[in-house]
C-alpha cells in the first residue's frame, strides 16, 4: 500500500477527486475548473474535460421549481408537462409541500403507487449514490416502492447468462482479462467491437485506463483482431484489425455459419461439446436445418450479413488450433432479439473449445465498461444500504412508458406473468430518462398519466423540464465522498472543489429533511451527518483490510491524504477457468450445472421471440422504402450518457449546435448532402435534426448518430415533436429485446434522411425554462 499522507500526485492548491471517467485533482478558478488528471493513468479520459465549464453554468437549476399547473390545480395528469412555465419556491415551503404529496399517495394508493426512478452513474462517490439515496430514502421514510431491475446497458444479457452460463458478474467481471489478452490471444473476433469510448467508463471511477495499451501489446506481439461491426472505428484504428462490417444485427447469422463450416470441415472440438455443455446433438439438429430445413452455412447467411460466403468460410478455419477469444459487445444485445448474439457467442467459444483458456474462450462485454477484465480488490469498498423494500412489484427498467401507459397490464418476464402496476408518483434521482428512454414522444404520453413526477437534478435537462417538482442538487464537484470501485485499487478521498450553486444541496440533506417531515429522521440518517457518514462506511474497508493483514490508515489521515492502493486478489480466470479444468468439481450455477447450448428452463418459457437454443429470428427491424437507413444510436465518445452534454468536451464534437450524423459518401451523393449540412432524421416515431458529416468507414445504408444530445423538441406542422439538437431517441424502437429479458432495444433502427431545406431554428437545450 502507497503511504496515504503522500500528495505527490495532487498539485498544491489543487484536491483530489473521482468521476466515473476517470480520477482527477481540481481547483476551482473563478468559474471555471482548472482539471488535471491523475497521472498515474497510462491513457486519461478526455472527457474529465466537461468539467471545466460547468460549475456555474446557465443550465444548473438554481432553486426549488415548482410547475405552474401543478400548484394551481393540484396533483394529477396533464399533457402541460414539458411546455408549463416554473414558480420558483422557498426550501421549507418546498418540502412541506412535497411531503405532504408523498404521504397523500402512500395513504390513498399505497406503496405500489410510488415509482422509484434512478440510473445510479450520478455520482462516482460511495456515499453521494443518488440511486442508493432515493432508494433508501423511500424505503426508510415510506415503506418501499415500486423498483426497477437489470440495465439499459445490459438488460438482455443479464437475464440470459445465468441460465447458460452461470453468475453474470462472474462472467463479465472475473473472467479473460485485459493482461490475458495482452499476454496470450492469438486471434480477437470483435463482435460489435471493443470501443474505448465504452471502455474508458466505470461506475466508481478508474485510476488506469489499460485497454489501449493491452490490446496494442497484443497486435505487436502477433494477435490478430477481427472487428466485425458496421462501424470501422469500433476498434482503435492502431491495432490495423481486418473489418469485416457486417449489416447491423446480423451477427447471429454470421456465428451460425462460422459454426456450421467446423462442423461440415469436421474441425469442432467435440470433446469439450460433450464434456462441458449440453444441447450440442440438439442444437447441431438446428445447425444443419433437420429441424426448419435451412442449413446455416455459409451460403445463407451471405446475403443476411452482407459478407460474402468465401469471407465466411475463410475466416471460420483460421480459427482451428489458435487461442481464440470471441467478444459480444453490449451493443448486439441492445435491439430486438438482443439475447441470441449473446447466446450464439458462447456456443462459438464453445465449439472452439476455447471457454477457460487464458485469453481464450468467451469474453462477454470485454471492452464496454472498465471494470471488466481487471483484478477484484482484495475487500469491499463502502456501500450505502437501501434498507428493506417492501413492495414486491418491480419492472424492467427499460418498461417505463409501458407501465404508465398500460396500469394492470399482464407482460411476460423471465418466465413469469406479471402484471404493470398503477403509479401515481414517479420519483427520479440520478437519471435522465429523455436519454436513456427510447420513442421519446410517447415517453412524454407516459409522464403525463402521473399525478406528480419528482426530480433531482443539478441541471434543466428534458426530464427536469418534464417534472413537476424539481430539486436543485450538488454535483459531485461540490460533495465530500469516497472514491474507487471494485475493480480498481486506488481508493481516496473525493473534496469538495467549489461551493454548491446557488441553493442547491446535497440528496441526503434534502431526503433527511424529508424524512424529518414524515417522521422518519432517524431511520434515514441513524443519527449521521455526511461527514459522520463517510467515517462509518469507510470503517467497513479499513476493519477488513486490518483483518486480512493490511493496516489501513484511519479516518482522518485517509482524508488529510490523497488516496492508497488496495491489495487486489490474482487473476486466475474465475469460474469459467476453474469449470474447464474440472466440470464435475467446479460446476456452472446453470440447472445442468455445464454451458447449455440448449436450455430446457428457456425452452418451457415458451417465448417465441427466444426459444429454448440460439436462433436466427430475422432482423432487429428490415429498411423500408419509407425508412430504407439503418440508423445506429450507440454511445457518445465525448460524454457519459447525457451528463454534461454543455461541456466544453461535449460542445466541441457537435456542429452548429447540433449532434453529427455520420453516413457514407454514396448515400449522402444519393440525397444531395454535404459534410456541414443540416439534415432531417425521420420515420414514423419521430424527427430530429444533426449535422452531416460524410465519412466512409461506416457500411453503405448505415448512419450513425451518438445518444446523449438533451431532448429539445419543437411543434411540427403534423406529427410528433421534432428534436432540433439531435436526439436519436425520438426515432428508436420501445420494444423489449423479447419475452425473456424486455431489455432495452435502442441501438438499431430504421429511418429516412433528407437535407434540411430553410433556416434550421436554433437549438437551445441549455437554456433554463421560463419562470411565471
Amino acid at each position: 500500500m502507497s503511504d496515504c499522507n503522500n500528495k505527490s500526485w495532487v498539485p498544491d492548491g489543487f484536491a483530489p477527486h473521482s468521476s466515473h471517467w476517470g480520477v482527477f485533482s481540481a481547483r476551482q478558478d473563478g468559474d471555471e475548473l482548472d482539471v488535471r488528471p491523475f497521472p498515474g493513468d497510462p491513457d486519461p479520459n478526455r472527457i474529465l474535460y466537461n468539467f471545466r465549464n460547468t460549475l456555474r453554468h446557465k443550465a444548473r437549476v438554481a432553486r426549488p421549481a415548482f410547475r405552474k399547473g401543478w400548484l394551481k390545480n393540484g396533483p394529477g395528469p396533464s399533457t402541460e408537462r414539458g411546455r408549463d412555465e416554473f414558480v420558483e419556491l422557498p426550501w421549507d415551503e418546498a418540502l412541506d409541500i412535497l411531503a405532504a404529496e408523498l404521504a397523500r399517495v402512500r395513504d390513498e394508493h399505497g406503496n405500489e403507487a410510488i415509482y422509484g426512478g434512478s440510473y445510479g452513474w450520478s455520482s462516482a462517490g460511495r456515499f453521494h449514490h443518488a440511486q442508493s439515496q432515493v432508494h433508501r430514502f423511500l424505503n426508510t421514510a415510506l415503506g418501499g416502492y415500486v423498483r426497477s431491475v437489470n440495465t439499459y446497458s445490459a438488460g438482455a444479457s443479464a437475464v440470459l447468462i445465468p441460465h447458460v452460463l452461470g453468475n453474470y458478474e462472474e462472467v463479465t467481471k472475473n473472467n479473460v482479462s485485459w493482461q490475458q489478452l495482452a499476454e496470450s490471444s492469438e486471434v480477437v473476433l470483435a463482435f460489435g467491437g471493443m470501443a474505448l469510448r465504452n471502455s474508458r467508463v466505470a461506475g466508481g471511477g478508474t485510476s488506469e485506463h489499460i485497454e489501449r495499451d493491452c490490446m496494442q501489446r497484443a497486435a505487436q506481439r502477433g494477435c490478430e483482431f477481427v472487428l466485425l461491426s458496421p462501424i470501422r472505428d469500433d476498434l482503435p484504428e492502431a491495432l490495423d484489425a481486418e473489418w469485416l462490417g457486417l449489416m447491423p444485427g446480423s451477427d447471429t447469422a454470421f456465428m451460425l455459419a462460422l459454426v456450421q463450416t467446423l462442423v461440415d470441415a469436421g474441425l469442432h472440438d467435440l470433446a469439450f461439446l460433450e464434456s462441458h455443455c449440453v444441447g450440442w446433438s440438439e442444437f447441431s439438429r438446428y445447425l444443419s436445418g433437420e429441424t426448419d430445413g435451412i442449413k446455416k452455412a455459409a451460403e445463407w447467411a451471405a446475403p443476411i450479413t452482407g459478407i460474402s460466403a468465401d469471407a465466411i468460410r475463410a475466416l471460420a478455419l483460421r480459427l482451428p488450433g489458435k487461442r481464440v477469444l470471441v467478444t459480444v459487445s453490449h451493443s448486439l444485445q441492445r435491439a430486438r432479439y438482443g439475447e441470441q448474439p449473446v447466446w450464439m457467442g458462447a456456443v462459438l467459444a464453445s465449439v472452439l473449445g476455447q471457454i477457460g483458456l487464458p485469453g481464450g474462450g468467451y469474453g462477454y462485454g470485454l471492452g464496454a465498461l472498465a471494470y471488466y477484465g481487471r483484478p477484484y480488490n482484495a475487500v469491499d469498498l463502502p456501500t450505502l444500504s437501501q434498507g428493506r423494500n417492501q413492495v414486491r412489484a418491480f419492472i424492467p427498467v427499460a418498461r417505463v412508458s409501458d407501465m404508465l401507459l398500460k396500469p394492470g397490464q399482464p407482460y411476460r418476464y423471465n418466465g413469469q406473468t406479471l402484471n404493470y402496476p398503477e403509479i401515481k408518483l414517479a420519483y427520479w434521482a440520478g437519471g435522465n430518462p429523455y436519454h436513456h428512454h427510447q420513442d421519446l414522444n410517447t415517453l412524454s404520453s407516459a409522464f403525463a398519466q402521473l399525478d406528480t413526477l419528482v426530480v433531482h437534478e443539478i441541471s434543466w435537462t428534458s426530464t427536469a423540464k418534464h417534472a413537476d417538482i424539481v430539486l436543485p442538487c450538488t454535483m459531485t464537484l461540490e460533495r465530500e465522498d469516497i472514491g474507487g470501485n471494485s475493480n480498481d485499487a486506488l481508493i481516496l478521498p473525493m473534496h469538495r472543489i467549489a461551493d454548491p450553486y446557488e441553493l442547491a444541496r446535497d440528496d441526503y440533506d434534502i431526503f433527511t429533511d424529508l424524512a424529518e417531515r414524515l417522521g422518519q429522521r432517524e431511520s434515514f440518517t441513524e443519527g449521521r451527518d455526511a461527514r459522520q457518514w463517510l467515517e462509518h462506511l469507510y470503517e467497513g474497508t479499513r476493519a477488513a483490510l486490518e483483518k486480512t493483514g493490511h493496516p489501513a490508515p484511519d479516518f482522518e489521515t485517509f482524508w488529510q491524504g490523497d488516496g492508497f492502493a488496495l491489495p487486489q486478489k490474482p487473476e486466475t480466470g474465475g469460474m469459467l477457468s476453474a469449470f474447464r479444468k474440472d466440470p464435475e468439481h467446479a460446476p456452472l450455477a446453470t440447472p445442468s450445472g455445464r454451458i447449455e447450448i440448449c436450455s430446457e428452463t428457456i425452452a418451457s418459457f415458451g417465448a417465441a421471440d427466444c426459444p429454448g437454443h440460439p436462433s436466427w429470428l430475422g432482423q432487429p427491424e428490415t429498411p423500408t422504402a419509407e425508412a430504407p437507413l439503418i440508423l445506429i444510436a450507440n454511445q457518445p465518445a465525448t460524454r457519459l450518457h447525457s451528463q454534461l452534454d454543455y461541456g466544453q468536451y461535449s460542445q466541441q464534437a457537435k456542429s452548429n449546435g447540433r449532434e453529427v450524423v455520420r453516413l457514407t459518401s454514396c448515400d449522402a451523393e444519393t440525397r444531395g448532402i454535404s459534410t456541414g449540412d443540416t439534415v432531417r432524421l425521420f420515420n414514423a416515431r419521430g424527427s430530429c435534426l444533426a449535422t452531416a458529416r460524410l465519412d466512409d468507414s461506416l457500411r453503405e445504408g448505415v448512419i450513425q448518430l451518438p445518444t446523449g444530445a438533451w431532448y429539445d423538441p419543437v411543434p411540427t406542422a403534423c406529427g410528433p415533436m421534432e428534436c432540433i439538437q439531435g436526439n436519436p431517441n425520438v426515432l428508436t424502437l420501445d420494444v423489449g429485446t423479447s419475452e425473456l429479458a424486455q431489455g432495452c432495444s435502442g441501438q438499431l433502427t430504421t429511418v429516412q434522411l433528407e437535407r434540411f431545406s430553410g433556416q434550421p431554428p436554433q437549438s437551445r437545450p441549455h437554456e433554463e425554462p421560463k419562470f411565471a
